[in-house]
């Protein structure tokens, strides 16, 4: 059965898979970019999932509800309590960003918990209208989402914190 599973999967999906690893081996050497940048991922990812709850489970208050869910407690998880993720960038209006694992681990379970869904799906169409099995999905594509979302939020804070010092040394000092 895996092996059937496999050959009838889509090319396409490979080729996001490929997409998908390549961004995470990225993501384990320190870089610097542009403060835009830091939002492609999270926001992709989000657009990713919230495309798939619609599509496999429909905009009902249950699987939206669960998604919301996981996504506000680890998006305040990771901002309150992960570590910073960028320092000063070398060149101006650019941060650098630190070398993880995590993202390409985030990345390939969101891919793989799609993957999994869909072919849960193909075998038993009937589980979309589970309650427990939809609300279970939903939940964990909203803290795979909140921990790229919380990422964004630590690293926006890290990044104000970083302009802070630049934006107090260029104001004249107050006349004594």
């Amino acid at each position: 059965m895996l092996i059937q599973i496999l050959i009838h999967t889509p090319l396409y999906v490979w080729a996001i898979l490929a997409l998908l690893v390549y961004r995470g081996v990225v993501a384990l050497r320190a870089r610097e970019m542009t403060l835009g940048k830091m939002f492609i991922i999270p926001l992709i990812m989000l657009a990713l999932s919230l495309q798939d709850i619609a599509a496999k489970f429909g905009t009902a208050f249950l699987p939206l509800s669960a998604w919301a869910s996981g996504a506000v407690v680890m998006t305040l998880l990771v901002w309150k309590f992960g570590s910073a993720g960028i320092s000063a960038g070398a060149t101006p209006g650019k941060v650098r960003v630190h070398g993880s694992w995590v993202p390409l681990a985030m990345m390939l379970a969101i891919f793989f918990t799609k993957y999994a869904t869909a072919v849960t799906l193909v075998v038993q169409p009937q589980a979309s209208h589970n309650a427990l099995f939809s609300m279970l999905v939903c939940a964990l594509f909203g803290v795979f989402n909140g921990y790229f979302l919380g990422g964004l939020a630590r690293n926006l804070t890290c990044w104000q914190v970083l302009r802070a010092p630049a934006r107090a040394s260029s104001y004249p000092a107050a006349a004594a």
